[in-house]
């Protein structure tokens, strides 16, 4: 086989499967379980807008990956009646490329940039006018010859994803009317997602089985879909069954998933601090050095459920485990036995107890 004909097979699958997950996705705000506020919020707005007969006005979409914020955006287009163009932070490298974005936008028209923190400064720059006043200035040619022309644009509604609000600029993050924050998922919300992917998927399954997935699935809903589909196979090879409790259970453990939903790296994590640090606080990269992943990875991906599920505390010195995670491991009463003084206790202050 020619390397052409494997590029042509690979990006073909590379299309089905992103069907494939499009097809997962709800479309309306109906389908949509969870996230009562926000979808509040969203509709009062959508559907303000529609009577006005005028533009969305520009939304920031907040929280951990996989919650569903590139599916909101596509439902408030489609709420909207509108187009969706959507792109990301990192592919847009220079003024132009958003001006390209920016001038083949219809009247009303939404553009979704997801992970939009990680925009070039020279191209957050050009943005603020575009969402503002409508319109962008573009130098052209350079030197003496140098010149700047004004790119009216049609009133457009920007709608911006991000992991780590924070990380955005004063300045772009008040140019959003509305600022949306996404929390984790309840597992009878996830459970109620889980029901209509098993119908999409064709998979035969019962509640009590997709409540042990919803339960393993770290509050997310593209976690939880993605267990699905691994619950699926091993239910179909192992058992030629549907999904059931036990079979579940048994396909996630296989998985390394316990019954809190923690994976390999979530107990390594929690067993590092605990073991090689003495259960003392620790700084971001000395952790990641000692578990062997990034930074940004634990930071983003494996802190915030930790934290959510009160493993794991953030503190002014560093990660700290919780009494819930000391007896995760059995080590509480050997914690409270020999754990040593704090450095400002009275004893090491030389004052009374």
């Amino acid at each position: 086989m020619s390397t052409q004909d494997s590029r042509f097979i690979t990006s073909e699958m590379n299309a089905r499967e992103e069907e494939f997950d499009q097809s997962l996705r709800p479309q309306a705000f109906a389908e949509f379980p969870g996230q009562e506020n926000v979808k509040e919020q969203l509709q009062i707005m959508v559907a303000a807008s529609n009577r006005r007969q005028e533009a969305l006005n520009h939304i920031l979409l907040s929280g951990p990956p996989g919650l569903g914020k590139t599916t909101l955006a596509n439902i408030i287009a489609n709420a909207c009646g509108r187009q969706l163009k959507a792109t990301s932070g990192p592919v847009i490298e220079k003024p132009g490329d958003l001006a390209g974005l920016l001038s083949s936008l219809d009247e009303g028209d939404v553009l979704f940039i997801d992970e939009i923190h990680r925009l070039p400064k020279q191209v957050e720059e050009y943005l603020y006018s575009a969402m503002e006043d409508f319109h962008i200035d573009i130098m052209v040619d350079s030197g003496v010859a140098a010149r700047s022309v004004r790119v009216n644009l049609p009133r457009f509604c920007l709608i911006g994803a991000t992991t780590r609000q924070g990380k955005l600029s004063a300045p772009l993050r008040d140019r959003f009317t509305m600022k949306c924050r996404m929390g984790y998922y309840s597992p009878q919300e996830l459970q109620t997602i889980l029901v209509r992917s098993a119908k999409v998927l064709a998979v035969e399954a019962q509640p009590e089985g997709l409540l042990e997935i919803a339960r393993r699935a770290r509050g997310t809903p593209r976690i939880a879909n993605n267990l699905l589909r691994w619950v699926r196979d091993y239910a179909q090879v192992r058992h030629s069954s549907a999904i059931t409790q036990p079979i579940a259970a048994a396909a996630l453990k296989m998985l390394n998933i316990d019954d809190d939903g923690l994976d390999e790296m979530d107990n390594r994590i929690l067993e590092t601090i605990i073991v090689k640090f003495h259960e003392r606080p620790v700084g971001l990269k000395s952790l990641a050095v000692a578990v062997g992943e990034e930074e940004e990875t634990i930071e983003d991906v494996y802190e915030p459920y930790l934290i959510q599920e009160g493993f794991l505390l953030r503190t002014p010195g560093g990660r700290v485990v919780t009494e819930r995670a000391l007896r995760r491991f059995g080590r509480l009463h050997a914690a409270s036995v020999e754990r040593q003084p704090s450095l400002f206790s009275p004893e090491q202050m030389g004052g009374n107890p």
